[in-house]
């Protein structure tokens, strides 16, 4: 114990009158130090020493025995030994907050018990911990804990990037938005990970990361393998008969596709460097000829077609063997 804590009335440290009963004490005590505990004031050395002070007084104050040696003596009773008045024996204080000897467990300085999760919520807030008894000792920077999160964007943001906003459950009910951007050629699955988005930390420690996961939807038509994009690309009997060119819209705009003339159903046709642009390269486009008929024939179209067929006999299926 300090010198100046010795020469301290620890009634007026405690803001209680020499009659005090015990349950007065042990109030201010609680008081007072829910105010002034270092886990509540870090770095104020001011706040340490008068916590310090606090606990001493209540320590003798709320021991019968110590109490009524102080009134007899004042606090220069500690430092007599077995020979002293009294012929006590007394030790000095030692460990606790500041060299003191009592344990605080701060769920009884606010409220314990019969505050429920309100305190649970507060002494996670200050890093202590949930009730569990402390001896004072400050707690160093805690990095905050990441958050999770899932989002579902659209095919084509996944493809070529954009912006997404997400809409984040915080606790007591609230809500925080933010916006983040989408790379482009992203995969299903993927997380992104925004640096200092997640829970805060703890006592001056960073606040965690905020880990997404990215979902993409299918498209109607379609289909990623890797950086290349797939899409089934339906012509007319004759365009695929006799050639033609037709427009097919990419992730980069419409492009205009030649179908070589005699162009079978099942015909892959590549579209070099329109597919997918990861970090790896950009992909291509293949596009697979699908012939499709119309749903109505008139009689002159059927009458064409069957001589058509008369003319160019075929068997396209010879090479089809077990």
């Amino acid at each position: 114990m300090t010198q100046a804590q010795m020469d301290k009335d620890y009634y007026k440290v405690l803001g209680v009158s020499r009659e005090a009963s015990p349950e007065e004490i042990k109030k201010a005590y609680k008081k007072l130090a829910a105010k002034y505990h270092p886990d509540m004031n870090p770095d104020d050395e001011t706040a340490k020493e008068r916590f310090q002070q606090v606990q001493a007084a209540y320590d003798v104050l709320s021991d019968p025995d110590k109490r009524e040696k102080y009134d007899r003596y004042g606090s220069a009773f500690e430092t007599m030994g077995a020979g002293g008045p009294g012929g006590g024996t007394w030790q000095t204080f030692t460990g606790g907050p500041g060299g003191m000897g009592e344990e605080i467990d701060l769920a009884d300085l606010f409220g314990g018990r019969e505050h429920g999760e309100g305190f649970g919520a507060f002494a996670d807030l200050f890093g202590f911990g949930g009730g569990r008894r402390t001896r004072g000792r400050r707690a160093g920077p805690r990095r905050g804990a990441d958050l999770r999160a899932e989002i579902t964007v659209d095919f084509q943001t996944a493809v070529v990037g954009g912006r997404q906003t997400v809409v984040l459950s915080e606790s007591g009910g609230s809500s925080k938005t933010i916006e983040i951007s989408i790379p482009a050629g992203i995969e299903d699955g993927k997380k992104i990970r925004l640096r200092g988005q997640g829970a805060p930390g703890t006592a001056g420690g960073p606040a965690g990361d905020l880990l997404i996961t990215v979902h993409v939807k299918p498209h109607p038509v379609f289909r990623r393998k890797g950086l290349d994009l797939e899409l089934t690309l339906p012509v007319t009997v004759g365009e695929a008969a006799l050639g033609t060119q037709v427009d097919v819209p990419t992730p980069y705009g419409t492009i205009g596709v030649r179908i070589p003339p005699g162009t079978s159903s099942g015909r892959r046709l590549r579209v070099k460097g329109h597919g997918v642009k990861g970090k790896s390269g950009t992909g291509d486009l293949y596009l697979e000829v699908a012939i499709v008929l119309p749903k109505e024939m008139d009689d002159e179209s059927r009458r064409l077609l069957e001589q058509f067929e008369r003319r160019t006999r075929f068997d396209p299926r010879t090479e089809i063997r077990w």
